[in-house]
């Protein structure tokens, strides 16, 4: 969401107010033969060591941002598979921090159910922030809970080395005028089952309530007036940034109107079991 519409809203407004200045939108991170070697090695970092029979009695949970863009939420379920099968998982599990299904704590309770005793959470994450803080203590809560679980908390991407080298490798793409990206499954372009009426909606940010305020902030302050802290909403790598121009998506492809701020389409499955109403949910 954050890649398809509200950057580009931001940056058409701006190009709007600023004629004179010329805007290149490059292609998101999205799933980087890079990233995965990335995350592989945030995992290992906290990983048990062993032979392959010991890695085969271990459970990794890799949990995405989560978005209302079933095409970016497969994305993070592809990078759990690639993982799973690379380093030899003996299971794998994806879960997001927020919006869709499932969250953290009920794909945690399939974890324990499945009966591995030893499970790896990573947060596929470039940095920091509410979300990742939530994570890792919902995590330590259900170890607390089950003493009889061994519960690992990886790393996020961080400023690893190859996540460098991609995002430079995104940069050369816009320099070399290469066009890279994947509108197939995108739920604003196609008929996406279960999203059909979201074909064609106006592209438009609804952050427009955060817009402007760190820079508006006392020196020091690192929380806009909502209490949100700068930096916290981690960003998910599926989801596809499109270039301006790109694919027919012209500035304002989507309908989007200057200055207009509205709500993106209600996301059909809130009320899912294992989404945000199982949060309040004490079962075992």
């Amino acid at each position: 969401g954050h890649a398809k519409n509200d950057i580009p809203s931001v940056l058409n407004r701006f190009e709007h107010d600023n004629p004179s200045s010329r805007i290149r939108y490059g292609r998101e991170l999205a799933i980087d033969l890079r990233l995965i070697e990335a995350a592989a090695d945030r995992i290992s970092e906290v990983a048990p060591a062993g032979d392959k029979e010991r890695r085969y009695q271990q459970l990794v949970l890799v949990v995405g941002r989560g978005a209302s863009d079933p095409d970016a939420n497969s994305n993070v379920a592809k990078v759990t598979r690639m993982l799973w099968e690379g380093m030899g998982f003996g299971y794998a599990l994806t879960a997001y921090s927020g919006v869709t299904f499932p969250l953290v704590r009920p794909a945690l309770q399939v974890a324990a159910r499945l009966g591995y005793k030893e499970i790896i959470v990573f947060p596929y994450f470039l940095f920091t922030g509410i979300l990742v803080d939530r994570i890792y203590r919902q995590s330590e809560e259900f170890a607390r809970q089950h003493p009889e679980l061994k519960i690992y908390n990886s790393p996020y991407l961080g400023c690893h080395a190859r996540v460098v080298d991609t995002l430079i490798d995104r940069i050369d793409e816009i320099d070399k005028g290469q066009n890279l990206m994947n509108c197939q499954l995108c739920k604003y372009r196609e008929q996406f089952i279960g999203f059909e009426d979201e074909k064609g909606l106006r592209q438009e940010s609804h952050h427009h309530h955060v817009e402007g305020l760190l820079a508006r902030a006392a020196p020091g302050d690192q929380r806009d007036g909502h209490g949100h802290q700068h930096g916290s909403h981690g960003h998910e790598h599926g989801s596809h940034g499109h270039e301006h121009g790109s694919h027919g998506h012209q500035h304002g492809s989507h309908g989007h109107q200057h200055g207009s701020h509205g709500h993106h389409h209600p996301y059909p499955h809130a009320d899912h079991p294992l989404g945000a109403c199982a949060e309040s949910s004490d079962s075992p």
